[in-house]
């Protein structure tokens, strides 16, 4: 054991450290958000004329703009004619597909190269759009973590990512490659049946960098040859992918139209149902009980009746599910399950990922403060990055939206955002045309 002395040595060098790393904060440049209205996510307040302080990436303090003076190397911006909230988050996108191309060529042609280079252009789109944090639920040969990393090196711009590489399914199912004849014996990479496959599929993906897992729990729609209401894995495989994931620090998102397979995914601990479209009072009771969240990724529905062209095989499976999804859902929502804000962005164009809370007001019933907690404070929970992002609070990364107007009076100006800071570094600035 250390002597005492030893200890003291030690607690003297940690307080050093942390006396000297206070000296840094104290003296490093300053930048001063001057904001108009400064909406908390929390509460709905409003408050005026308030400066936001942010030392490097991360907010350091917000207080009244009267008490806040300019110092010596400080950095002002002007966004007093603005409304200042925390970075959007959307917690269902797929940055490397390219935006609402159905066609199945198209689809086949793929290749890693190409959906690298998409996934630069979409981080960028998206990021410029107020999404300043995303999950990317499914990306082949871990193109989603390349571009989580050359993000995060500040190679390229975009939002923070949590990624999951390569989504597991079953064979034949949603997440597989159904497009090509049997004789070219064609597999898409996460693909694993059994217990000890989806186990060695769940630990290589971790190995090769993801941040969460992706599973396929029923049937999809933009896939052939498979029923979006009938569930795909089986409770018994679920539940030690899930054990698996949990065990090594991961979340598990489930893709689950179906009723029993989202029964089944809730009741194997997944943290997320991704779509819910035909989700019945037995799942709702359940994901209650368990604090499941729902992603209900909703407009996709309202733009693809008016702009997608679908294939056949895509068409009327799409058709199905928009008869019942918007029901179901709002009954979730009605009855109180959890709901994080998810666009599935790639199905229809990138950067159109804040209509969805234009839907959940609008169409689903929220008021509009509930609407910006499903992608700000709900988002951030389901993450597991409440101490990072979701709020302007002291400590968390500076992601910073501004918009002209009110949010609490008409949700739909998000659709255009104004002003973008990421970790304490603008990306888009439009207020210089105010």
């Amino acid at each position: 054991m250390r002597s005492a002395n030893h200890v003291k040595h030690y607690l003297f060098l940690v307080l050093l450290q942390i006396a000297a790393f206070s000296a840094v904060a104290q003296t490093a440049p300053r930048t001063l958000l001057r904001t108009g209205h400064l909406l908390d996510v929390k509460t709905g307040a409003e408050p005026a004329d308030q400066t936001i302080i942010v030392t490097g990436d991360r907010i350091t303090a917000t207080a009244p703009t009267a008490s806040t003076p300019k110092q010596p190397g400080d950095t002002e911006i002007d966004l007093t004619h603005y409304t200042v909230m925390p970075g959007l988050i959307d917690v269902h996108t797929h940055l490397t597909g390219a935006s609402a191309n159905f066609d199945p060529y198209f689809e086949l042609s793929m290749t890693p190269a190409k959906e690298a280079i998409i996934g630069v252009e979409n981080a960028k789109v998206t990021l410029e759009a107020g999404f300043t944090t995303v999950r990317n639920v499914g990306a082949n040969d871990f193109t989603d973590v390349a571009l989580r990393d050359e993000i995060n090196a500040g190679h390229i711009p975009g939002p923070h990512m949590q990624v999951s590489g390569p989504p597991l399914g079953i064979t034949g199912g949603h997440m597989d490659e159904n497009l090509l004849p049997y004789e070219f014996h064609y597999h898409a990479e996460g693909v694993a049946d059994g217990i000890p496959a989806v186990q060695h599929q769940v630990r290589e993906n971790i190995k090769y960098g993801a941040d969460l897992i992706k599973i396929g729990a029923t049937g999809g729609v933009l896939s052939k040859g498979d029923d979006p209401q009938a569930s795909q894995y089986t409770l018994e495989e679920m539940q030690p992918i899930v054990a698996d994931a949990h065990r090594l620090g991961r979340k598990v998102a489930a893709h689950a139209h179906g009723a029993q397979g989202i029964l089944f995914a809730t009741e194997a601990g997944v943290d997320s149902i991704e779509h819910g479209s035909y989700i019945n009072d037995e799942d709702i009771a359940l994901m209650k009980k368990k604090g499941t969240y729902l992603v209900p990724t909703a407009y996709l529905i309202d733009w693809a009746r008016q702009y997608a062209n679908l294939p056949p095989l895509y068409a009327q499976k799409m058709k199905d599910v928009s008869v019942v999804e918007k029901a179901n859902i709002r009954h979730a929502i009605e009855y109180g399950v959890k709901i994080a804000l998810g666009t599935d962005a790639a199905v229809y164009p990138h950067g159109l990922n804040a209509h969805e809370v234009d839907v959940y007001v609008n169409q689903f019933g929220m008021s509009p403060l509930q609407g910006i907690q499903t992608g700000t404070i709900n988002a951030a929970d389901l993450m597991g990055w409440t101490d990072r992002v979701g709020t302007l609070e002291p400590g968390k990364w500076a992601d910073i939206i501004a918009i002209d107007g009110d949010p609490l009076k008409d949700v739909k100006i998000l659709q255009h955002v104004n002003f973008v800071m990421k970790s304490g570094i603008v990306y888009k600035d439009e207020t210089h045309k105010q």
